[in-house]
């Protein structure tokens, strides 16, 4: 399983929110940069980079900080964030993205979403499929909408949708522990012919590095990692023998 630690971005700064509230805002560093070459240096290999005043704003707005960071490290960096149109998208991997994440354009306009995914392939497009009470959250969070979690997703893995980004709104950022019975069901539920349909991403909650191999045994392809490293709730070195162990 991969290991995705989190960078939040707004005005630049490394920050966390809790539940996805603007207001619980808290900086951990002023430099993102330093945080990711940290990372690295810890065996890291993969980032998960949220643009939340491009989640705010509808459009990209910290890309600089994307290419800062592509430029200056090795990490293979997924990056979300306020991606509304193809120029976004467009400037998203000229600044070194790896792979992008779509969450309410996914709910808002499928047909730009779907042209994405027909564009630039299955590799490079992740689904963010965000909940709360199971039912798909969009604009930085801010709103829900009508549709059901599992047949959103169940509907975009017809369509060719292979990476898809989970968090569960109510445990981001608590430090409460990830939403396992959630992923169960989704995986129970994209399964192919007994194989896993779908690379799973887990997101949110994640408190101990004990949840990590249960989030494996799941059959989760990756977990993104945010509050629980910058609280220190999981250190980079537990990190790093995770991954030196797995492979």
């Amino acid at each position: 399983m991969r290991l995705i630690p989190a960078i939040d971005i707004i005005e630049g700064k490394c920050v966390r929110l809790s539940k996805g509230d603007y207001g619980t805002k808290k900086i951990y560093n002023e430099n993102p940069l330093e945080v990711a070459q940290k990372f690295e240096a810890h065996g890291i290999q993969h980032l998960h980079l949220v643009d939340l005043d491009g989640a705010k704003s509808k459009h990209i707005v910290n890309h600089k900080v994307l290419e800062t960071i592509a430029t200056k490290t090795n990490l293979k960096i997924d990056f979300g964030g306020g991606l509304k149109t193809d120029k976004d998208l467009h400037i998203a991997f000229e600044s070194g993205a790896h792979q992008i994440t779509g969450g309410s354009i996914a709910v808002k306009d499928t047909e730009t979403f779907l042209g994405w995914l027909e564009t630039y392939g299955p590799e490079k497009i992740i689904l963010g499929a965000d909940a709360n009470n199971e039912k798909v959250a969009v604009s930085g969070w801010q709103e829900e909408s009508e549709q059901e979690l599992i047949p959103f997703i169940k509907g975009y893995q017809k369509e060719g949708i292979q990476y898809i980004i989970c968090t569960d709104i109510s445990k981001d950022g608590m430090l409460q522990g990830p939403s396992f019975d959630l992923y169960k069901r989704i995986l129970d539920n994209t399964q192919v012919n007994g194989n896993p349909g779908i690379h799973l991403i887990a997101s949110g909650g994640i408190s101990t590095f004990d949840e990590l191999p249960r989030l494996a045994d799941l059959g989760c392809e990756g977990t993104i990692i945010g509050k629980a490293i910058y609280e220190n709730k999981i250190s980079l070195q537990q990190l790093e023998k995770y991954i030196l162990d797995n492979g």
